[in-house]
C-alpha cells in the first residue's frame, strides 16, 4: 500500500489538491473514508489529500465519516495533517479570503461520533491546546513569507450544519470573542489528537456571519465563490510549507497525548 507522512483534508471547493498521482481506496473499522485519498509528492514528501465531502461534494458536514478518514490517513503512515476549511468571519476586521491558523475551537455540534474511545478502558485525551504548536507555527511564518495574510490564532466556533446560524445564534458568537465558525473542523482535529497524530486547522474566511454588523445572509454559493477565488493562495502557502514539515518528535504534545489518558 502506498504511503505518506503529511495528510491535507480539503474543503469546500478544493478538491484538485494533486494531480496525475496514486489513487487508494481504504477500508476502516470505522466505514470508508469520505473518497479515495491521492498521493503524491510535494518537496520531497509524500503527501496523502482528501475531499472530506467526497469527490462530488455529496457529504454535508453531519455525515461526514470522520472517524475513517482520521483512522485511514493514520494507516498510510501520516503522523502531521493540515486541515484547511471555508470559514465565517465573526469580526468584522477579519476580511475576504484572510486566514486564521486556530489555536483554540469551540464545539457546537450535535449527534457526531466524536472519539474512538468507546470503552471499556476508559480514556481521557486532552483537548486544551487542540492544535499542533508546530504545524501552526510554520503556516504562519511561511504565510508571512509569501505575503499571504494569515492570523496567528483565533478560535472557531463549530456548529452542526448544514443549516447557517441564525442572527441571534452568530451575534452570541461574536459577543463571546470567537473569531471564525465553520461546520467541520470539529471533530477532525480532535480525532487527529486522539491517535496522537499533529493537526492544524486553517480557517479561510470566505463571508462575515450574519450577526456581524452590517452582513447580509450568507449563501452556499458566496462561499464557494471567494473560496475559488482564493484557492491560489491556499494552494501556494500548501506547497511552501508541505516541503518544511519536520518528522514528528517522538517527545510532543500531539505524540504523547494518550500519556497519562487511560484509567
Amino acid at each position: 500500500m502506498a504511503r505518506a507522512e503529511i495528510g491535507v483534508f480539503g474543503g469546500s471547493g478544493f478538491y484538485s489538491f494533486l494531480e496525475g498521482v496514486e489513487q487508494v481506496e481504504m477500508e476502516t473499522p470505522y466505514g470508508k473514508p469520505s473518497a479515495p485519498f491521492t498521493i503524491g509528492e510535494i518537496g520531497g514528501k509524500n503527501v496523502a489529500f482528501l475531499p472530506r465531502h467526497g469527490l462530488n461534494h455529496e457529504l454535508p458536514p453531519h455525515a461526514i465519516p470522520y472517524r475513517a478518514n482520521v483512522w485511514a490517513v493514520k494507516e498510510l503512515g501520516v503522523r502531521r495533517i493540515l486541515g484547511p476549511n471555508a470559514s465565517g468571519a465573526l469580526k468584522a476586521e477579519l476580511e475576504l479570503g484572510e486566514f486564521v491558523v486556530c489555536d483554540q475551537f469551540v464545539d457546537r455540534t450535535s449527534g457526531r461520533t466524536d472519539t474512538f474511545y468507546d470503552g471499556p478502558e476508559t480514556t481521557h485525551v486532552s483537548a486544551a491546546d487542540p492544535y499542533c504548536p508546530d504545524l501552526r507555527a510554520l503556516l504562519v511564518d511561511t504565510a508571512g513569507e509569501l505575503g499571504i495574510k494569515a492570523r496567528n490564532g483565533g478560535t472557531v466556533v463549530v456548529i452542526e450544519g448544514p443549516r447557517f446560524s441564525t442572527r441571534a445564534e452568530s451575534k452570541w458568537f461574536q459577543e463571546m470573542g470567537w473569531d471564525t465558525i465553520n461546520m467541520t473542523a470539529y471533530p477532525e482535529g480532535y480525532l487527529a489528537r486522539e491517535l496522537e497524530l499533529c493537526y492544524a486547522n486553517i480557517s479561510m474566511v470566505t463571508d462575515h456571519d450574519v450577526g456581524v454588523e452590517g452582513a447580509e445572509p450568507v449563501s452556499h454559493e458566496q462561499v464557494v465563490t471567494v473560496f475559488n477565488e482564493n484557492n491560489e493562495r491556499l494552494r501556494e502557502l500548501l506547497f511552501a510549507v508541505i516541503p518544511k514539515i519536520p518528522e514528528q518528535p517522538e517527545e510532543h504534545l500531539c505524540a504523547t497525548a494518550l500519556r497519562g489518558a487511560r484509567m
